[in-house]
């Protein structure tokens, strides 16, 4: 079975050579040397808002031959923690493979996670990530997986399933932890700034039971703070122990009104060898 694409032509563009013009535009340089990045946060609006942030995110990274993409259940339908059941997913620049036994592996490693594909089938936040790693490289495998709400010890256990099934397989060094969130959402872009600087620097110092409790204290519109928690309990899992802000944004720098916005955060989560924490 295939996935269709849902939201191209509406999210991105929905061909192949105008999605391809769209992503020169949005893919960074990314410097002259790369994070080799265990987790990232990236955006999931529409390109015209968010796309250079995500741009930034994956043409600053090393990449992988899979990823484990995250995404919040925007649509409330489905299993709370669904895997695809397809065999791949089809953009217009091409069909990905989804990676079978790391995703049963997953499944195997931890009874909250449920093969589900009413979970995935009109949700777009997995979906607008692919285009930037199948142009960034053009062979890898991926495993989609919607996260609904919960708790965050029920977050760290799905986390520390997803390490373990990467360790299970030796993917340590071969596999890219995505959370596709994005920031506040419909506030001014003072307030929405504010607020998300307190869930980033709870990001930044991989710290999940921080984020969450900002989110809650702070009444923070953060739609894949779920998804951004895992991959924290996961990344520290397998040695990050560091992060960085590559780029902060809000719609308003695409409407011109700041009255009312989407922030958007792109972070790399990693493993800083010379010793140093977050």
């Amino acid at each position: 079975m295939k996935r269709e694409p849902v939201v191209a032509g509406q999210f991105y563009s929905g061909s192949k050579d105008s999605l391809l013009k769209e992503m020169k535009g949005l893919i960074g340089k990314g410097g002259a040397t790369r994070t080799d990045a265990i987790g990232i946060v990236s955006p999931h609006a529409g390109y015209m808002y968010s796309g250079h942030v995500a741009g930034s995110v994956f043409s600053s990274i090393t990449q992988k031959a899979a990823y484990i993409i995250m995404g919040p259940n925007h649509t409330g339908m489905g299993a709370p923690f669904g895997i695809t059941t397809a065999e791949s997913w089809k953009t217009p620049l091409g069909d990905v493979k989804v990676d079978g036994a790391l995703a049963e592996g997953i499944k195997e490693n931890c009874g909250l996670v449920e093969f589900d594909d009413i979970s995935h089938a009109s949700e777009h936040s997995i979906e607008v990530q692919l285009p930037f790693i199948q142009y960034m490289q053009k062979d890898f495998r991926f495993v989609p997986i919607v996260i609904a709400s919960a708790s965050v010890d029920i977050y760290r256990r799905i986390g520390k399933a997803i390490a373990n099934s990467i360790k299970g397989l030796n993917m340590e060094n071969d596999t890219m932890i995505v959370a596709s969130s994005d920031m506040t959402h419909y506030e001014s872009a003072d307030s929405a700034r504010k607020k998300d600087d307190a869930a980033i620097k709870a990001v930044l110092a991989l710290d999940e039971d921080k984020l969450m409790n900002r989110i809650s204290e702070l009444d923070i519109t953060m739609c894949g703070c779920a998804p951004t928690a895992i991959m924290l309990a996961a990344a520290k899992e397998l040695g990050a122990n560091t992060a960085r802000l590559v780029e902060y944004a809000n719609s308003g720098d695409a409407t011109g009104d700041y009255s009312s916005v989407v922030g958007y955060a792109g972070i790399v989560v990693y493993k800083n060898n010379s010793g140093k924490g977050a």
